[in-house]
């Protein structure tokens, strides 16, 4: 499951070009260049750090019977060993067919917590099936296992690098539900993204995830959709500062890669960016809209 967009690094340059459209088929004036610019600017980081934290969650709520016999998340270790269903295939993440990485359970006994999971990608870098290179450990505290309401997963990082992005801060998911349907909060305190150029983006949020479809079968995640509300704040090297807020809520189904429906709104100084996810299909399309103008993005595999 994610509780974010998949788009990164892809979007990037696609994005980035797409500004430079907004800024050179009508030049009005230098300031609303600049703004427009900044929106499109600060879109980019916030999903690069979406996405980040998004993989935490997906591997930590995937952690199953290899932690002593126990399902401490919630999709039944697919989001560690079998990674997603998507059109038929299976996207692995974390999942290496060399098995580069070792899971640690401590305690190890069933039923005792809370429990210690780390997740180690060794010094020289762990391949995984998604064509990422990871290195370092994550580290996730359980108060027991995350389909019990109440329950509570906080993630720290040592080391740890996706390619050529470090990742840091503290990662938390509560299972805040109060009736049939799953309900969790996932926040991010003092998240920072570095890349080995130095560059950087730190970020904060709060999201409110809701499982609409699939409550019924918790061993079986093909079927589970999910809605997401919520916001937060980053701010990049650049000196962009910025705020988003979820005003549709995001829709994600477990058997597709992408959100699938939403709109978040971007605020950057006086200058409103929307983020539309479409109207529920499960394709690789999503629109950019700043001051009037429009850019359709293609998010990557």
């Amino acid at each position: 499951m994610k509780t974010g967009n998949m788009f990164t690094k892809g979007a990037l340059a696609i994005l980035l070009s797409g500004g430079l459209l907004f800024t050179s088929c009508k030049k009005e004036n230098s300031t609303a260049s600049a703004e427009v610019e900044a929106t499109v600017e600060s879109t980019v980081s916030d999903t690069e750090a979406d996405g980040a934290y998004d993989e935490v969650f997906n591997t930590t709520m995937g952690i199953g019977a290899e932690a002593g016999g126990e399902e401490l998340g919630i999709t039944a270790g697919a989001g560690v060993f079998a990674g997603r269903m998507a059109n038929g295939d299976i996207t692995g993440r974390v999942d290496s067919t060399q098995r580069c990485f070792t899971v640690t359970v401590f305690p190890q006994i069933r039923g005792v917590f809370p429990k210690t999971v780390t997740i180690d990608f060794g010094a020289t870098g762990c391949l995984g099936r998604d064509g990422k290179v990871r290195k370092g450990k994550i580290v996730t505290v359980y108060t027991g296992p995350m389909r019990i309401p109440g329950s509570k997963a906080t993630t720290e990082f040592v080391g740890y690098k996706v390619d050529s992005v470090q990742v840091q801060g503290i990662y938390q998911v509560e299972n805040t539900s109060t009736s049939n349907n799953l309900s969790l909060t996932t926040k991010v305190i003092n998240g920072q993204l570095t890349w080995d150029s130095g560059r950087w983006v730190k970020w904060t949020s709060t999201r409110t995830v809701i499982q609409v479809e699939g409550n019924g079968s918790p061993m079986f995640p093909l079927d589970d959709i999910f809605s997401i509300t919520g916001g937060g704040r980053g701010e990049n090297n650049r000196g962009t500062t910025w705020a988003h807020e979820i005003t549709e809520p995001l829709i994600k189904k477990f058997t597709c890669r992408w959100i699938s429906k939403g709109v978040i709104r971007f605020r950057v100084n006086n200058n409103t960016g929307l983020l539309n996810y479409g109207n529920g299909d499960c394709d690789n399309k999503a629109t950019l809209t700043v001051n009037g103008r429009t850019v359709e993005i293609t998010l990557p595999r």
